[in-house]
């Protein structure tokens, strides 16, 4: 595996929502095998600022942009080729977990978790896609909970777009395969992020951990991990690879 990685040293990634959680665990896990990473934040740049100097500067930049506007990702886009000339490795991390079932979903809930969750990762891997070439990697983030067998009314707005996520998956592989490019989607389960434990009361917690096979909620390192493995494989495309600890 350790021979796998060092195919990384002189990548560079694009992660969106990488000041934080699972986004941060990967630009930093890239960063530690030589990858030149843009770390993308929406509101906090003290956060990307911080995980830029651990990875170092000659390394990794900062880039302000709402990913759910396509001005802002061709900004983005457009940064990253300006400072590194090329991009190897996509990761449209960034997203929301807005809990609704339907009863209490309103038209700007749903446009919302549409925007950012489906529309900007479909148009970053569009505005992206000019600039990738052969052997280049898109991995999208989905979650188990599209195909747990039970799954609370509340996730209801967030599956839908975790579905239209793999649908993405599904079909861009067989588009960007025609230039070599991989396309894939890592799928976690409970994972302790800030954006996991908004709004849970901690007996929910304990609950999901307790019914987890391993009695635990995932690490936002294990995730990364997964990811990052990913990125440095060659001949996967279109998977959706589920990474729960036997959860689903």
């Amino acid at each position: 595996m350790s021979s796998t990685l060092h195919r990384l040293a002189g990548k560079v990634a694009i992660v969106t929502g990488a000041s934080r959680g699972i986004g941060k665990a990967i630009a930093l896990q890239l960063g530690s095998l030589g990858v030149k990473v843009v770390v993308n934040y929406a509101n906090s740049s003290s956060a990307a600022e911080e995980v830029v100097a651990t990875i170092g500067k000659d390394h990794a930049i900062s880039v302000k942009a709402d990913t759910s506007k396509i001005d802002e990702i061709e900004r983005l886009v457009a940064t990253t080729i300006e400072k590194f000339g090329k991009i190897d490795i996509l990761i449209p991390n960034a997203g929301t977990m807005d809990m609704r079932d339907l009863a209490h979903t309103t038209e700007e809930d749903f446009d919302k978790a549409i925007s950012v969750n489906v529309k900007g990762p479909y148009f970053l891997a569009q505005k992206a896609a000019p600039h990738l070439q052969p052997g280049s990697h898109i991995i999208f983030i989905s979650t188990t909970l599209t195909v747990a067998s039970s799954v609370a009314p509340g996730y209801l707005l967030y599956n839908t777009t975790k579905g239209a996520v793999e649908q993405m998956t599904r079909v861009i592989c067989k588009d960007l395969g025609t230039k070599g490019i991989y396309v894939n989607a890592i799928a976690p389960g409970p994972t302790g992020t800030e954006l996991y434990y908004k709004g849970k009361p901690e007996a929910m917690l304990t609950a999901i951990a307790n019914a987890h096979p391993q009695k635990r909620i995932a690490t936002v390192d294990e995730i990364a991990e997964n990811v990052v493995s990913l990125a440095a494989s060659r001949w996967v495309s279109g998977q959706i690879i589920r990474v729960n600890g036997g959860m689903a």
